[in-house]
């Protein structure tokens, strides 16, 4: 029986250094005890770039070696890896990888490329008999039980039941391995094209200053009805500094400004 780990480069949320996926690495784990129970052969891949030094992190995870399908950033990365599955009774992955724009599809493409099932939200996972037996991250706390019979592609949850062990001597025993991308299919009409995202900083956006209201609920609510008066002060005679003292006033009074 052969199981392969689809695993990605992950972001971290405050520096945004590059690093391994915390989905990707609880799929891993699923994987490594589902290969020590059954005696399966287990293979991690990648699809980008060889020479990232996140995937030796899942070395020190547990995978022994990771198949790298080179290739660059923009370029699309669910043929190749459909070609290099085929053959694989069960692949897991995680749910999405940590990219801002990351849309969670691929674990879909690929199931719809090697026309197998898959099962998403995966917390459990067992093989008997020629099936996989999942249990399923529901809404509001619910699991359900499902059960596919393999070839199958499984999504894991990162609320899945796997603690993942991280240990130096593994990243140093293990290796990184560059294998030829296999021919795929052909792709979509815009797979040739540069892509059409371009990737900057974000930027806060200006917040609006609003005075905290101070009426009752049945006031509010008649207003909400009615037409009345505000109350409030226009300022139109005076110089500029005297109107700028009013704002400052104002602001001052309901606690939008503490200077």
């Amino acid at each position: 029986m052969k199981i392969a780990v689809l695993v990605s480069v992950g972001r971290h949320p405050v520096s945004g250094v590059a690093r391994y996926s915390r989905n990707d690495a609880v799929a891993l784990t699923l994987a490594l005890s589902l290969a020590a129970t059954s005696g399966a052969r287990l293979d991690v891949l990648h699809a980008g770039d060889p020479s990232n030094a996140a995937l030796n992190e899942y070395l020190a995870l547990g995978a022994r070696s990771v198949d790298v399908l080179e290739m660059p950033p923009d370029a699309d990365p669910a043929p190749q890896l459909a070609a290099r599955l085929r053959g694989y009774e069960l692949v897991l992955t995680g749910t999405r990888a940590e990219g801002g724009f990351d849309s969670g599809m691929l674990p879909y493409r690929v199931a719809h490329a090697l026309a197998v099932p898959l099962v998403g939200a995966a917390v459990d996972l067992a093989l008997r008999d020629g099936c996989a037996q999942v249990r399923q991250f529901m809404p509001k706390g619910l699991r359900r039980r499902v059960e596919v019979r393999l070839p199958a592609l499984i999504a894991v949850h990162p609320l899945a039941n796997a603690a993942t062990s991280y240990a130096y001597a593994r990243l140093r025993e293990g290796t990184i391995e560059c294998v030829a991308a296999p021919l795929a299919g052909a792709g979509p009409a815009t797979a040739g094209e540069p892509s059409a995202w371009t990737v900057g900083p974000a930027t806060a956006k200006p917040v609006r200053l609003a005075a905290a209201e101070k009426r009752s609920g049945h006031a509010r609510m008649l207003s909400a009805t009615t037409t009345e008066s505000r109350g409030g002060s226009v300022v139109i005679e005076g110089s500029s500094v005297e109107k700028a003292q009013v704002i400052l006033a104002y602001l001052r009074e309901h606690q939008l400004v503490d200077y």
